[in-house]
């Protein structure tokens, strides 16, 4: 039985999830198990593996199940350290997402090099769930949005502050201001300093989805479908006009997509549009 662990490390967190009895190629899989962990820049290879050890007990499952792994990385420090994290648990080099990698998705940035591996991930499950044109919106440290073709080709997109970052700013550069829960407030008009906090970073930021992403159809096609992912979707999502669906485990499913895409019974004869680096 295949049994993968996909690994997505971000700049805010680490994510992990399990599919067990991988399918073939084409064949739906299901998320057996998922996990969140803080990002730490300093965490040594044996810290991240006590971790993994932790999460994996919570959950009953054993080390020597993992058959194999896949990572995303945007934190380029930490990436050899999950790698030996994957050596010394599962006796398994890990495929890291990158250059050279099959995604099934022709990559049209000016500079493919360039382009954040979650963000191609997305970009691949986006396309496998509402076909093309499609937006994806990610809700991380930074809110990206990645717009596929009707072809499947990735055409680039826009990077904004995320929702954290701008509050956080906010508060180091304002003295009588204060951190307040991400919620909707009973009015738009805020009563309070906090509602009005509240109200400002809600609806704000659902105004700059929905801005836009019209803008984004107005290139890409009106019939562009929108999908959100990332920790704040669901409540910026419920304020939006644009916003279809929402995938919380958007990420992890792209990374399963793009390793069955490699595993070794994959069709080792695609063409190499396929690959991360084209520009053809």
């Amino acid at each position: 039985m295949t049994v993968l662990l996909v690994i997505d490390i971000g700049n805010t967190n680490v994510s992990l999830g399990l599919f067990d009895d991988l399918k073939a190629e084409g064949e739906a899989s299901k998320l057996a198990h998922h996990w969140r962990a803080g990002t730490h820049r300093e965490q040594t290879s044996d810290e991240a593996a006590l971790m993994v050890r932790s999460l994996f007990q919570s959950e009953d499952q054993i080390c020597a199940e993992i058959s194999d792994v896949i990572i995303s990385c945007v934190v380029p420090p930490l990436l050899p350290i999950w790698e030996r994290v994957c050596t010394k648990l599962f006796d398994c080099s890990a495929l890291v997402i990158g250059p050279g990698i099959r995604t099934g998705m022709p990559i049209r940035y000016e500079n493919p090099r360039e382009v954040g591996a979650d963000r191609i991930v997305n970009a691949v499950a986006a396309f496998a769930l509402f076909g093309g044109p499609v937006i994806s919106v990610d809700f991380g440290t930074a809110t990206t949005f990645d717009c596929v073709s009707e072809n499947c080709e990735y055409l680039g997109g826009v990077i904004f502050p995320g929702i954290h970052i701008a509050m956080e700013a906010l508060f180091e550069r304002t003295s009588m201001l204060h951190r307040v829960e991400i919620a909707r407030p009973k009015s738009v008009i805020g009563k309070t300093t906090t509602a009005a906090l509240q109200s400002g970073l809600l609806y704000g930021y659902a105004g700059v989805v929905d801005s836009i992403v019209e803008r984004i159809r107005g290139e890409l096609g009106s019939e562009a479908r929108v999908i959100a992912t990332g920790g704040l979707a669901h409540r910026i999502a419920s304020e939006t006009a644009t916003i279809e669906r929402v995938e919380p485990f958007l990420t992890l499913e792209g990374l399963r997509l793009i390793f069955e895409k490699n595993r070794p019974s994959a069709n080792t004869q695609r063409k190499e549009k396929s690959r991360w680096n084209t520009q053809e």
